[in-house]
């Protein structure tokens, strides 16, 4: 079976990576900091 992966595809699926995973770490990002902040008060 031969994957037809171009650069036109890997760009796509990199940049759909990065549409996905930067928001989400972020949220993880703010989800930590809330959570350090709620229990040292």
């Amino acid at each position: 079976m031969t994957e037809s992966t171009g650069p036109t595809r890997a760009g796509l699926l990199t940049f759909v990576w990065l549409w996905v995973s930067l928001p989400f770490a972020y949220g993880v990002y703010e989800l930590v900091r809330q959570v350090v902040q709620l229990f040292t008060g």
